[in-house]
């Protein structure tokens, strides 16, 4: 068996998989006269970091390949689609820099309190500034917490090691979780409100697109310090940098940028603002840790067919994934709609099966729902081998159901959330040549096409609603490509979804929520 180890990993890793006798290691970087394209023939195994690519024509080249494991979170440089016509499982090492990320994280909070970029500069132009650089201790401060994952539970690790008192905002982490923890889930308002220190760790989404606005930054407690080691585009830069040069920040660590590198930046040249070159996940450590994992995962796949942190789908048949298919897309967008739509906390979720669905592999389907709801919120990619799996590290419980109690509709797919609020739910099904429908949601019957961009809108059963949004939409450039209504008589509400061409400005949906009727104006966006 021939393992192809195609850029550097440290020298335990690739220990691991040399330690089997039976089997050829070729290591690429340290063989300088083999080629990639040569060596892929007769492959079973290619292991890799970022810079190698692996595109489809390298796939075409490797009939004999089973499995690629990325060294690192991301597999961007892998041709996903390619590799699951091929049959190779693609492996990844999520949560491998989690403590590299965290320690930058507590580096930026203490180099803000103390001062310490700027006390270093001006020593070293012969200035003696110890009154103008007295700095704050971080003991007894408020951190607050947006996303409660992987990389935000060891920052409050180590934060409580300060003394620091934690509070997190993190709608998709279960209550139970948070108490086992020790920590306290609050509101996004209180979070904002209560934090003199306020640290992203959430992924990036529709929603979170610019978290930070100055609407937000303007609820913040003056004063208040941030740092983002996480997406740079969570938060507004034009807006952050207002907040600081009116004092409402007194500073920010800024990890990540929205571009990157960023160019002529008034906001990183602020005296106030500490920035880095997306560095917090590169440390020598966490690349030796994502290199030996991704080492033991691809021996245990190989050895055993256990495929850990898998990022493709489990093997199955051709017959098998073309019946599956349809299913596995309605529950993968049934979910993500429904997550979306929610926006609070996930506590539960309850899928049922109705008619001819429930005797499908169910499993798999379960896993599509669940990968639809938690790419919604976590960094990490979910997938049909994990998605059970992350579910149940953020205390989410999974129920599921089969019944035939929906005989006009015998293979719909039923989500149900059970949220600190309440509840929320989702019914769809597979329609003729493959057509994804929603049929209901919360019990509200509203039949709309499931795809692309949508806005939901709740709003009170009242005259003229309807052609307020039309009018607000069609200002706004926005073409309409379906609108469907539905009605709950007994709450004298109504449920729009309106199907467009493109996206909904933030500022159309600023002016449709200042409808008085209107209560929700949510945009909803389904992959392709």
């Amino acid at each position: 068996m021939k393992i192809l180890i195609a850029d550097n990993i440290s020298e335990k890793a690739a220990k691991i998989l040399q330690a089997e006798n039976s089997w050829q290691v070729v290591n690429l970087p340290k063989e300088k006269n083999r080629s990639l394209i040569e060596e892929i023939r007769d492959a079973e195994a290619l292991v890799v970091r970022s810079a190698t690519k692996v595109t489809a024509e390298l796939l075409e080249r490797a009939p004999k390949l089973r499995a690629v494991g990325r060294a690192g979170v991301g597999v961007d440089n892998v041709d996903m689609d390619a590799a699951t016509r091929h049959g190779i499982v693609v492996m990844n090492t999520p949560g491998g820099n989690a403590a590299s990320v965290a320690e930058q994280t507590l580096g930026f909070m203490v180099c803000l309190a103390r001062h310490i970029p700027q006390a270093d500069a001006s020593v070293k132009v012969g200035k003696w500034e110890k009154k103008k650089l007295t700095g704050s201790e971080l003991r007894g401060k408020t951190l607050g917490l947006i996303g409660f994952g992987r990389v935000g539970s060891e920052v409050a690790r180590l934060a409580r090691a300060f003394e620091m008192q934690v509070i997190a905002y993190d709608p998709y982490v279960g209550s139970r979780l948070a108490t086992e923890q020790g920590m306290k889930l609050v509101s996004l308002t209180d979070v904002l409100a209560e934090s003199d220190y306020l640290s992203l760790h959430c992924s990036l989404t529709p929603e979170t697109n610019h978290l930070l606005n100055a609407e937000r930054l303007a609820l913040t407690r003056r004063g208040i310090r941030i740092i983002n080691c996480a997406r740079g585009e969570l938060i507004d830069e034009k807006a952050l940098l207002a907040a600081i040069e009116s004092g409402q920040v007194a500073g920010a660590a800024l990890d990540v940028f929205e571009v990157e590198p960023p160019k002529d930046s008034a906001l990183v040249r602020h005296p106030s603002v500490i920035a880095t070159p997306h560095i917090a996940g590169s440390t020598e450590e966490a690349q030796e840790i994502v290199g030996i994992a991704i080492a033991e995962q691809v021996r245990d796949f190989l050895k055993y067919g256990t495929p850990r942190n898998a990022v493709n789908l489990p093997a199955v048949t051709a017959e098998e994934f073309q019946k599956l298919q349809p299913y596995l897309e309605l529950g993968e967008k049934l979910g993500s709609f429904l997550a979306q739509v929610a926006g609070e906390r996930i506590e539960e979720v309850r899928i049922s099966y109705d008619g001819g669905l429930a005797k499908v592999n169910t499993h798999l389907v379960r896993n599509a729902v669940l990968k639809g709801i938690l790419n919604q919120v976590v960094s990490e990619e979910a997938n049909l081998v994990n998605a059970g799996t992350l579910a149940q590290e953020r205390g989410i419980e999974v129920v599921e159901l089969r019944s035939a109690r929906r005989a006009t509709f015998s293979n719909s797919l039923g989500i149900a959330v059970k949220l600190e609020s309440g509840t929320a739910s989702v019914l769809g099904m597979v329609g003729p040549r493959g057509t994804l429908r929603i049929l209901g949601i919360t019990d509200v019957d509203i039949e709309a096409p499931l795809k692309g961009t949508m806005l939901f809108i709740r709003n009170q059963d009242v005259p003229g609603v309807i052609g307020r949004v039309g009018t607000l939409l069609g200002e706004h450039q926005v073409n309409i490509a379906n609108f469907a209504l539905g009605r709950d008589r007994q709450a004298g509400e109504a449920i729009g979804l309106v199907n467009v061409d493109t996206p909904v400005p933030s500022s159309a949906l600023d002016q449709l929520r200042a409808v008085p009727a209107i209560r929700t104006a949510k945009l909803i966006t389904l992959a392709s």
